[in-house]
């Protein structure tokens, strides 16, 4: 068991709410003066998507419609741009929008006669596609189809939402805006809100927009430049209204609770305890996050009271479920409590599912918690892979500043339990996941390696990266460990690497790096101990300090590796356990000449994997070898005093003729590559050796003397 730390004294209890941000209008003209309509869409939506203040990831729809020409008829028609399924209004391109015919989508409802007919509605989408595009459209295609305005806008902002999920929102709607945005009621995305969208602007022809209860606001203009202007103008007035409100009252009830010093310290020894009881068809990766608005909500009155609630707006609850589960900070410790905890919260799960499903309702899905509150420490999210992880942990981010804004102006109004499932386990949500190619084999797993910026080091991650596993990358070189970060991130993006400082020989280097893995990550499920050294020297010219460097590195930093990282790797049996590869060497079962110190460490970090494979088989820990042979290229020890002096007790004159004296040495006569040593590691890291332990291989192109016995 991690232990979890003793309470240090907390921080300040907060005396004001924190405000809703302001956003800015960072229209620039000139940029936009040159642009085709669908361009300035695109320059509009991404303005709008890149302010957090405005929508969330993912969050929020903008359309256009455009006079094309048609490429089967040659005359000009008019063209719906719409952002498509799927996608990011910050980062998409011209791709990321879905484009139909106007004239055929206004045709469409000839197909429609009630809500009932939602669904099928969207089936018809596709046959409205116009020049052929393959994105596909929306279900909120209609909230923009059936509005004559030529721009629409989308969005979900806190600010909004907050009153959108309020008993008052409708009264302070009135109040800020008067008859220029409209109040409808609550009702799914689909073809019946745009019918009722469309029908409300007939009806007020002065009105600019309309709130939509519990779900964002949608508003229309002429052009791209007022459309957008009337966007950041209307989330604007909502936040400065919402911040107007909380001068007068502390949020949700006040402060009872604040915010542990030892917080981050709690999340490391907390995250896989909860990660391992969280059983299921794949692991979980976790999020932690101990932001300002998370702590003033988790050390609050009426924090229980509104997280039992859930969230209101359909992209928050899609990420998050129908609650988090919130823990006793005083009971962390105790495993049985977590375990029960886990267990009541997928019982509560369950019932919900029966409770709501309905006839042709797909079938349950994973039951385990994503979003995890504690007070004084902060929030934890749990998901598929980090990213989601993320994601969602941004999302219920959202909802607490939502729940913050709606008991501002009233009482915060959660999603109804029956429209929540409704959405949760839409049949045309259930096709969508349907689709979706089966996850790599390492997604869901966390590495943490060692000695991450050498050669061997970079590849091995690198490998393991590929198949979608979080590597977290140790080493005591801290601007090459940064350099290899950077490079692995903009390879497979920033949610999945990270990388800390760590000398493996410091114990307390060692525990604090398995401490940075557990909060970035949520626990390890690969172990790869690969930092390491190398030195060369006749037995009369080892010095007692060469000596116990090699072992300290080599023999002391394996163990210590090992030793934090154990706790860790034995609450994940019940997932298939975990897997712990030490990078050898053809030395250490081969004698070397003029590398005692060397070759002796390596002997003996070797002869610790096979007792830990002892040790941990009843945990499910495997503990394997892979025993490289003259990995030159790529390699920092190879940089150094080694190459030569292997070159002079091999008897050749220059350091450069080595890696070719090693390839003809071997018996296939090739040169190994940290790629290949990477190759052998994985293949203990994954699933296809799970039956294999206290095993060896050797990547040495061939050497009889290495030949395990």
């Amino acid at each position: 068991m991690v232990t979890l730390g003793v309470m240090n004294m907390h921080t300040p209890l907060a005396e004001k709410a924190i405000p809703f941000a302001i956003p800015e209008n960072n229209w620039d003209a000139s940029e936009a003066s040159n642009m085709s309509e669908s361009e300035l869409l695109l320059y509009r939506s991404n303005l709008l998507g890149a302010d957090l203040t405005v929508t969330n990831f993912g969050g929020g729809n903008t359309s256009a419609k455009v006079m094309e020409r048609d490429p089967l008829t040659g005359e000009e028609v008019e063209v719906l741009w719409v952002k498509g399924s799927g996608g990011d209004i910050g980062s998409m391109g011209l791709d990321g929008f879905s484009t139909l015919y106007q004239e055929k989508l206004l045709a469409l409802e000839s197909h429609y006669s009630g809500d009932e007919d939602d669904d099928k509605m969207v089936g018809f989408l596709p046959h409205c596609t116009f020049n052929l595009n393959g994105r596909a459209a929306s279900i909120d295609t209609p909230l923009h189809s059936l509005l004559p305005s030529k721009h629409i806008d989308h969005v979900h902002p806190d600010a909004i939402i907050a009153l959108a999920a309020s008993s008052g929102g409708e009264a302070a709607t009135r109040e800020l805006w008067g008859e220029e945005i409209g109040w409808l009621p609550w009702k799914r995305p689909g073809f019946t809100l745009g019918v009722q969208i469309r029908d409300f602007a007939k009806a007020n022809p002065n009105a600019k927009g309309a709130m939509l209860a519990g779900h964002g606001i949608i508003c229309w203009a002429d052009t791209a430049k007022d459309c957008y202007d009337q966007t950041v103008r209307l989330i604007a007035e909502a936040a400065e209204y919402l911040n107007g409100k909380l001068e007068s009252a502390p949020a949700f009830g006040g402060a009872v609770t604040g915010a542990r010093e030892d917080r981050a310290e709690i999340a490391a020894g907390l995250m896989p305890r909860l990660r391992g009881l969280m059983i299921g068809d794949r692991r979980k990766v976790g999020h932690f996050s101990d932001d300002a608005a998370t702590m003033e909500f988790v050390g609050s009155k009426d924090f229980h009271r509104l997280a039992e609630l859930g969230t209101s707006c359909p992209d928050h609850f899609l990420r998050t479920k129908i609650a988090p589960l919130t823990l006793d900070a005083d009971r962390l410790e105790d495993d049985a409590y977590l375990a029960q905890s886990i267990s009541d919260y997928r019982a509560m799960y369950g019932a919900y599912y029966d409770r709501c499903k309905r006839d042709n309702s797909p079938a349950v899905r994973d039951a385990n918690p994503v979003v995890v509150l504690v007070p004084g420490v902060g929030r934890m999210t749990f998901a598929k892979d980090k990213a989601t992880a993320r994601i969602a942990g941004e999302f219920y981010l959202n909802a607490i500043n939502v729940m913050r804004g709606a008991e501002a102006v009233g009482d915060y109004i959660a999603l109804d339990e029956q429209e929540a499932f409704d959405i949760e386990y839409w049949l045309l949500e259930e096709a969508k996941l349907q689709r979706m190619p089966a996850p790599k084999e390492m997604v869901g797993k966390v590495a943490l390696v060692t000695g991450g910026a050498g050669g061997i080091g970079a590849a091995v991650a690198r490998r393991m990266l590929q198949d979608g596993a979080c590597v977290m990358l140790a080493d005591r070189d801290e601007g090459s460990v940064e350099t290899v970060h950077g490079d692995l991130a903009k390879a497979f993006g920033a949610d999945v690497v990270r990388s800390v400082k760590c000398d493996v020989t410091d114990e307390a280097q060692v525990a604090a790096a398995v401490a940075e893995c557990a909060r970035e990550f949520g626990g390890i499920d690969v172990l790869v101990a690969n930092a390491g050294i190398a030195s060369s020297a006749p037995i009369s010219e080892t010095t007692t300090e060469l000596w116990d460097k090699n072992f300290d590195v080599l023999s002391k930093g394996y163990f210590l590796t090992a030793k934090h990282a154990w706790p860790l790797m034995e609450g994940m049996a019940d997932m298939g356990g975990t897997s712990i590869v030490f990078i050898g060497s053809k030395n250490a079962v081969a004698a070397a000449k003029n590398a005692s110190a060397y070759a002796s460490a390596k002997a003996a970090a070797n002869h610790l994997a096979r007792c830990l494979a002892l040790e941990g088989a009843d945990s499910g820990i495997r503990v394997n070898v892979v025993n490289p042979d003259a990995v030159i290229r790529g390699s920092r020890i190879w940089d150094g005093d080694w190459r030569q002096e292997r070159a002079g007790a091999h008897g050749i004159d220059s350091g450069d003729e080595l890696e070719e004296h090693y390839r003809q040495r071997s018996m296939l006569k090739r040169s190994v590559l940290p790629d290949d040593i990477a190759e052998a590691t994985y293949w203990f890291a994954s699933e296809a050796s799970a039956k294999s332990t206290g095993n060896m291989i050797n990547v040495d192109a061939g050497n009889a003397q290495a030949f395990t016995r």
